[in-house]
């Protein structure tokens, strides 16, 4: 470790992101708040802790799993019931839908400022969202909905900024990303979270992971091994890990980036 990250580290220690009340979970689509985070948000739920799911795109194109006989607004019908009912096995009842059209079919400014209008609202201590910086990601949602979470993460504790956009300030203390490459934090989860996020997923999610369905065999597969890769991480059995930050790594810091 470089002098520099060293002192980066000891000078500006990680937020402890499990210690604050309210949290904003904002998802491309429905179900990837699930997959990247959903033991997190099952285990906070838990604690009493305020939660929000935000998902921006409506996932009418996410129809690979279904026979062709529902239509894109069947399918976002169904998938927006699908998200409630799963937000609810974790036991989150604040389910919000942005409505973008899935695959990138909208303006990323309009994107960014409908997830800034929501947290001025929530007011959230802490903002999940897919890391924008993974180099293997290729999906338009995923990148965009991580980059302008981001983008509104950072500006929304400025009020001269905030009253611009006719919004009130929101004191943003950490940003927490999910499917990342890069995780420099890990929760802890215990085993009925985990089986709660799994049920969240394969239970309620039908209509992208059907039962006994290939593709959902594998990605249940890939969670199981890495919560426990990442429960090794914090000395537990189960764990899922995030890249994190706080306001004072989110400028001019790159050295905190990794």
């Amino acid at each position: 470790m470089s002098l520099t990250r060293l002192a980066v580290k000891f000078a500006a220690p990680l937020p402890e992101i499990e210690s604050y009340d309210r949290y904003l979970f904002i998802g491309p689509h429905p179900d990837d708040i699930e997959i990247g985070a959903g033991a997190t948000a099952a285990k906070l739920a838990e604690c009493g802790k305020k939660i929000c799911f935000l998902i921006c795109a409506d996932g009418r194109f996410g129809d690979e799993f279904v026979d062709g006989s529902v239509s894109g607004d069947e399918l976002v019908c169904m998938r927006q019931r699908e998200a409630k009912d799963s937000a609810s096995a974790l036991g989150v009842q604040d389910v919000r839908f942005l409505g973008f059209s899935d695959g990138g079919l909208y303006k990323t400014d309009e994107l960014y400022k409908e997830i800034l209008k929501v947290i001025s609202d929530f007011q959230p201590d802490v903002v999940f969202a897919p890391d924008p910086c993974v180099t293997s990601e290729c999906h338009a949602d995923h990148l965009n909905v991580g980059e302008c979470a981001r983008r509104a993460a950072y500006f929304a504790p400025y009020p001269g900024i905030m009253q611009a956009y006719g919004l009130k300030k929101a004191g943003v203390k950490a940003l927490a990303f999910y499917m990342t490459a890069k995780a420099n934090t890990f929760v802890k989860i215990h085993a009925h979270q985990f089986e709660k996020q799994l049920k969240s997923i394969f239970d309620c999610h039908l209509s992208q992971f059907p039962r006994n369905n290939e593709a959902g065999n594998a990605i249940k597969l890939y969670l199981k091994i890495r919560s426990l890769d990442h429960g090794i991480r914090c000395f537990s059995k189960h764990g899922e890990g995030f890249r994190v930050l706080g306001p004072t790594h989110m400028h001019c810091l790159p050295e905190a980036g990794d």
